[in-house]
């Protein structure tokens, strides 16, 4: 993904972005375990499923992933798949790319939540974490939803009817979802190789830094950096 977005720099700008040197790939930081109340956060070694992406200096050079945070949804076998948590859209639910808002209910039920800029590739996803009152179990026995970490769930174009029924039904609230246009993807390898060139910081960290029922996600990148301790993210 990082080499496709230095791509579109050089053809934008004339310039291509510096390239990592391999031979500079530190080994990677040991895990340490700092939390604030209910968050935590600390590095880890290989990508998996619910893990987090955390961009480093290197990426500085291009803006759309310039301290992005990206989700990891999955790690199958056609290449991993996730989403940036932290760049809010200019678009609204509405205007949303594809055919993510074909159920009748998702504009009226969701339609003053925030979307998000989930990645280059075109379709919509959308995260839901119960809190409060609502019981979790009861959404993870629905079947609907995939869950990616403890407590923290993904919806498609094809859930966005079942969510905004659970809704209407008081099973979750309208504010313990969040809406991405777009979502990142990875071939096989490429993912291993961007992170041994030092593009990425990998964490796992508890849904609960995630925060989706914030209006904004500025500031993720440095709190997730503070979680994980000094120097972890280059």
């Amino acid at each position: 993904m990082v080499a496709n977005e230095q791509a579109f720099m050089t053809a934008s700008t004339g310039k291509s972005s510096p390239a990592a040197d391999p031979d500079e790939n530190p080994k990677p930081p040991p895990a340490k375990l700092v939390t604030v109340g209910e968050k935590w956060a600390h590095t880890i070694h290989e990508p998996e499923k619910g893990c987090l992406l955390i961009a480093t200096e290197k990426l500085d050079g291009i803006r759309i992933l310039k301290r992005t945070v990206i989700l990891l949804l999955s790690t199958g076998p056609a290449g991993p798949l996730g989403i940036i948590l932290n760049r809010p859209s200019l678009m609204s639910i509405k205007e949303m790319r594809g055919e993510a808002t074909t159920s009748a209910m998702l504009p009226e039920v969701f339609s003053g939540r925030p979307l998000f800029f989930g990645g280059p590739l075109e379709d919509g996803l959308f995260l839901v974490r119960p809190k409060g009152g609502y019981d979790k179990d009861r959404l993870a026995r629905s079947g609907v939803f995939e869950e990616v970490m403890k407590g923290l769930y993904h919806g498609t174009k094809e859930t966005a009817g079942c969510a905004a029924e659970m809704v209407k039904r008081n099973m979750v609230g309208v504010g313990n979802f969040r809406f991405f246009d777009g979502y990142c993807c990875w071939e096989a390898e490429q993912l291993k190789e961007e992170i041994n060139a030092g593009y990425w910081t990998l964490a796992a960290s508890s849904s609960s830094v995630i925060g989706l029922d914030k209006e904004a996600s500025f500031g993720l990148w440095e709190d997730v950096s503070w979680l994980l301790g000094p120097k972890a993210v280059p």
